[in-house]
């Protein structure tokens, strides 16, 4: 995920803190160096480095630390309320009746946030239509319509009309029942002036309620002027970060958000139209630092076992608490995880697990674990249903067949069957926990065992309970 690099290193950072009770000043001014690299290799515009390391800095000097507190602890807690303080509170976006205007250059992803962001909107029991203004870039129509059509939403755009002003005049009129218009505008290679001039008379027409500005993850320091000219065109309400799965530094969407002195309102964390998260600071800054976001994480668990269950009516993940846990159950599972998203942002979002654990890991762990769930499917899809009902029976004349029929080894056979007998003593240990008050004890304790780069007693509410 895009910062990584920045979470890692500033994770590293910290760790030489461990095992000291005190601070230094030369402990501090080490401290401070780190992570003011950190911050420019991230491509953290300057001025905000030097603004949030001299306030790190200022506090970690004279701010006394709670009697037996770790310093390593002390410091987290410090450089976290600040990296908080420096992106703000999230972009408000009331759930009710409202026009939304997209602006960016091309290729920031401004069609596929449109589309995502209705599928958001969505989700949350109102009607969004995304309506396509853009006639330069060809293949804008066509990719805006399937967007939509994938987010299940409603869709206007004109493909043979040439102007957009008028597009977005009969865009409103055409999906007058929606609660949110998103409307989609141009985009340019560079910020040339029939770019300013169009989008400054859209936003005439369409009066939108709230203006975002699209960045991709990878813009780097020219952020800094695109957000200021976008800015003083049309003002900026908020910023949405695109391909936040990739490699790009992130660090110039920062500064952009600072720049316009507006906030995020959405990430963008994948290809799919679901890939897409409504930006909560806490929890963003947490998982950078390898604290764990257990509320995108809930949210996340939610909406997958929502679709795994759309998908297979028949099957309820409450039953495996109640009776035999079958590869059925075992299978709906990989699915459910398979709908939560890629693993290692999953893993992000669980506190002692993101950060720290994940940084030691190959880079291809998370792909060899996804690579894997998908072969043990592949197996289960060849199996009786007599089999995956009671998967203790399976001999070795059935794993050779099993193995023939899915096209793989009987060896990925034997550990899909060892990977079942785990999960099915991890679900008896749940059977045995008795009552949902025992249960959810059990819960707590798990959240407050550990935050990888957090430093225990996270608890519920937040990275510092």
């Amino acid at each position: 995920m895009v910062l990584d690099d920045l979470g890692s290193s500033l994770r590293g950072t910290l760790d030489k803190l461990r095992g000291k009770s005190r601070l230094s000043e030369e402990d501090i001014e080490e401290i401070v160096k780190e992570i003011q690299r950190s911050l420019l290799s991230a491509d953290v515009d300057v001025s905000l480095v030097m603004e949030l390391s001299d306030n790190i800095k200022e506090r970690s000097l004279e701010e006394e630390p709670p009697a037996g507190t770790p310093a390593r602890d002390f410091v987290l807690r410090i450089v976290y309320e600040e990296l908080v303080d420096l992106i703000g509170e999230s972009t408000e976006l009331p759930l009710e009746e409202q026009t939304i205007l997209l602006a960016g250059l091309q290729g920031s992803g401004k069609t596929t946030s449109a589309a995502k962001m209705a599928w958001w909107f969505s989700t949350k029991g109102l009607r969004p239509a995304v309506i396509q203004t853009d006639t330069f870039r060809p293949g804008a129509y066509e990719q805006a319509e399937e967007m939509a059509g994938r987010a299940e939403v409603d869709y206007y755009g004109n493909p043979d009309s040439e102007d957009p002003v008028e597009i977005a005049r009969k865009g409103l009129e055409e999906t007058s029942e929606a609660d949110v218009h998103i409307v989609d505008t141009a985009g340019r290679h560079a910020l040339e002036e029939d770019l300013i001039d169009e989008i400054e008379q859209i936003e005439g027409v369409v009066e939108p309620d709230t203006s975002l500005l699209v960045l991709d993850a990878a813009i780097g320091q020219g952020a800094k002027d695109q957000a200021q000219q976008f800015d003083e065109s049309i003002g900026i309400d908020g910023v949405v970060i695109t391909k936040l799965d990739g490699t790009a530094k992130g660090g110039g969407a920062l500064t952009a958000v600072d720049q316009t002195d507006s906030s995020i309102a959405f990430l963008g964390t994948g290809e799919e139209v679901q890939d897409i998260e409504r930006f909560e600071p806490d929890g963003f800054i947490s998982r950078l630092l390898g604290m764990g976001d257990l509320g995108q994480l809930a949210e996340r668990v939610e909406r997958a076992m929502e679709q795994t269950e759309m998908e297979e009516d028949d099957w309820d993940p409450e039953d495996m608490l109640q009776g035999q846990f079958t590869l059925n159950d075992m299978q709906k599972q990989m699915e459910a995880m398979n709908n939560m998203g890629p693993l290692d942002q999953v893993m992000d979002m669980i506190p002692g697990f993101g950060g720290g654990i994940k940084d030691q890991l190959p880079d291809d762990a998370m792909d060899v674990t996804q690579e894997r769930m998908h072969t043990f499917s592949v197996i289960m899809d060849s199996m009786t249903e007599a089999e995956k009902e009671y998967p203790k029976a399976i001999g070795a004349s059935q794993i050779e067949r099993i193995a023939r029929g899915s096209g793989t080894e009987e060896e990925n056979v034997r550990e899909l069957l060892q990977q079942y007998k785990m999960m099915e003593k991890t679900i008896k240990q749940f059977q045995g926990m008795g009552s949902e008050k025992e249960m959810q004890r059990m819960m707590q304790q798990m959240q407050q065992g550990g935050g990888g780069g957090g430093g225990g007693g996270m608890g519920g509410m937040g990275p510092f309970g």
